[in-house]
């Protein structure tokens, strides 16, 4: 079925000429439209423009069409999330209460906690239980405006458990209307019993998971979490090689809690993504500017570990293209409000209101390679597309730490509709 659009405040499209991840002055130009009306048709956006021109263009596709009144609202693409960790068991409420009380990241980490307790508890939960409560997720994500979701593996750290987690993300895929993009990221920790021999894990990774992952169409990008008592570089280098040699794209974790040249490799190595960056270095910076290497930042993840931001603006300034993502994880930012996340962009990190729509959006969808099918509003796209239940788009920043979804389109179908699940 055919849906016409009509009467929106504003149309935010994000089209552009120029294809690819937007930098510097780009990043602002959001390309906002009124008086006109949205056309779709089986899944695609047909064309934007006035009413009385779709009608005297597409007259028989308009007759026919469900015509969806947004007067008062707003029209934007889909927000893409370009950095979860969804698949997981249990919830870390207790260590919250610990750094509440003084514990630090890696203190509770060392101790057995943090990424280690969630390994445990997602090894110890069953498919179906990991499906069900993914799914549940992924729910809360549409009501939020969200229609794509890149989901990392890594609380496995053993085939078994890798295995299943990637999996439940690809059932996910073929079942929740949320489209799911996986990665793997099986060197998310070193496991307890190779603390002393972290070589043979990256070994394991390399050698033994990177193979099946490739061979088995498991995922499509491969992670590393490159930090201090972690992942040195040159493991992180190894890793992120191996997997690229068998066809999968190198993301990386860099810079997240001390400096470690993390930016640097990602650039390095040609990652489409380097994520967190809250330490990283001018140097790592400006690399990532010349490689074209796009910045996830996360500013879910500093504020509630309460850390120094990541310098957004610098980045911006410095043609860095940027996206930001919420980093849906149990330890680190449980939150799926990318709203909320783009308010913390915005106070926390410099970036102007147009800037955090482009971050959710168009550089978002090129972070995880599908800025050619969503992101932005242009004929031929894929329509997902949300209306916010605001008269502009600068109140979707204004109006902080709410969610003003009221209706989402994914693929052409209405999917939420007055902020329920349709």
């Amino acid at each position: 079925m055919a849906l016409l659009i009509i009467n929106a405040n504003e149309v935010v499209t994000l089209a552009s000429e120029k294809k690819g991840p937007r930098v510097k002055e780009e990043m602002a130009e959001i390309n906002v439209l009124q008086d006109v009306a949205v056309l779709v048709a089986e899944g695609k956006i047909v064309e934007i423009a006035p009413l009385e021109q779709l009608k005297s263009e597409y007259a028989a596709l308009v007759e026919s069409a469900e015509v969806i009144d947004a007067k008062g609202q707003i029209v934007l693409p889909g927000f893409v999330d370009a950095h979860t960790h969804l698949v997981h068991g249990g919830t870390r409420e207790n260590e919250f209460n610990m750094r509440l009380n003084g514990a630090t990241y890696m203190e509770i980490m060392n101790a057995g906690g943090g990424i280690h307790y969630t390994t445990t508890k997602t090894r110890e939960a069953s498919f179906d239980e990991l499906y069900d409560k993914t799914y549940a997720h992924l729910n809360t994500f549409l009501k939020h405006g969200i229609t794509t979701v890149e989901a990392k593996s890594g609380y496995g750290l053993d085939w078994e458990t890798e295995y299943k987690q990637l999996t439940v993300a690809k059932k996910l895929q073929e079942t929740h209307a949320v489209d799911v993009v996986s990665t793997f990221m099986g060197a998310h920790a070193v496991p307890k019993e190779y603390k002393e021999d972290s070589d043979k894990f990256v070994d394991i990774v390399i050698e033994e998971m990177l193979p099946k992952v490739a061979e088995q169409g498991l995922a499509e990008f491969n992670d590393v979490f490159c930090e201090h008592g972690v992942f040195t570089p040159e493991q992180s280098r190894r890793i992120l090689l191996a997997g690229k040699a068998l066809g999968l794209t190198p993301k990386i974790h860099a810079d997240e809690i001390e400096p470690y040249e993390g930016a640097e490799l990602a650039a390095e190595v040609g990652a489409i993504s380097a994520e967190h960056l809250l330490v990283a270095s001018d140097e790592g910076i400006r690399r990532m500017a010349e490689a074209g290497t796009i910045a996830v930042l996360l500013p879910g993840t500093a504020f509630f570990l309460r850390a120094p931001f990541a310098r957004g603006r610098l980045m911006v300034d410095s043609g860095v293209p940027v996206a930001i993502s919420t980093d849906f994880n149990p330890g680190s930012s449980p939150t799926i409000s990318l709203p909320f996340i783009q308010n913390l962009a915005c106070l926390n990190m410099g970036m102007t209101m147009e800037e955090v729509i482009t971050a959710t959006t168009i550089n978002a969808a090129y972070a995880i390679n599908r800025g050619d099918e969503v992101g932005s509003l242009e004929a031929g796209k894929k329509a997902d597309i949300v209306i916010l239940n605001v008269p502009n788009y600068k109140q979707m920043q204004y109006f902080y730490g709410m969610n003003h979804t009221h209706t989402v389109i994914k693929g052409g179908q209405v999917v939420v509709k007055d902020g329920v699940l349709v």
